[in-house]
């Protein structure tokens, strides 16, 4: 197994802070104000949730970025580091092609041989259930200011399942919860990004061989 990983350009520090403070602010408001999450506070409270914003304008330098992250995530304590959350606002701002690029995300995951030790999720501002409307409040519960890789670790996922072991009841009540907070309640939470996209983005992705 080959964890090891080239280092790429950080974005800008001034950018970089703000990127990761929205991404507190909806992790603090949505996720943990909402419990979207059960599991998030307590990584949150601990300061064991790792932020990165990736400085890639394309999907080749993201994806160096996160062949990175996971394997500093693979030899991190988790007390140390639980989860990293790895923002793009770069790249990627259209959601099909973001999507796309999951297919990229889990073959480095393979690459790596971590698949069974890490999982990622995602998270995208223009993320939508097939078969709902780009307005429907419930996709918000995958939206986030910034396209958005998760890295996880298993054994925490696991340990999660045996405290919730309804686990699968978690999605009903985010559906419920939403339903009845409307968009016009989701906009309230003021959740978004505060960098416009097209400051944060470069040209048109470059899709990987």
């Amino acid at each position: 197994m080959n964890l090891a990983a080239p280092a790429s350009p950080s974005a800008p520090s001034e950018r970089a802070d703000l990127v990761t403070a929205d991404m507190v602010r909806w992790l603090e408001r949505a996720v943990i104000g909402l419990n979207l999450c059960p599991f998030a506070k307590g990584v949150h409270a601990k300061g064991q949730v790792h932020y990165v914003v990736s400085a890639a304008t394309d999907t080749a330098a993201l994806a160096q970025d996160l062949r990175r992250e996971l394997a500093d995530l693979a030899t991190t304590p988790a007390e140390v580091r639980d989860t990293t959350l790895l923002m793009a606002p770069g790249c990627l701002q259209d959601f099909l092609e973001f999507n796309d690029f999951l297919d990229v995300a889990e073959a480095v995951l393979q690459e790596l041989d971590l698949d069974g030790t890490l999982q990622i999720a995602s998270f995208h501002p223009q993320f939508q259930f097939a078969g709902t409307d780009a307005d429907d409040v419930t996709n918000c519960t995958n939206r986030a200011p910034y396209p958005t890789l998760h890295l996880l670790r298993e054994d925490s996922i696991d340990r999660a399942v045996q405290a919730y072991p309804e686990a699968e009841a978690i999605y009903e009540r985010n559906m419920e919860v939403l339903e009845q907070l409307g968009m016009t309640g989701w906009q309230a939470l003021e959740v978004g990004a505060s960098m416009s996209t097209t400051a944060a983005a470069s040209p048109t992705p470059k899709d990987l061989a």
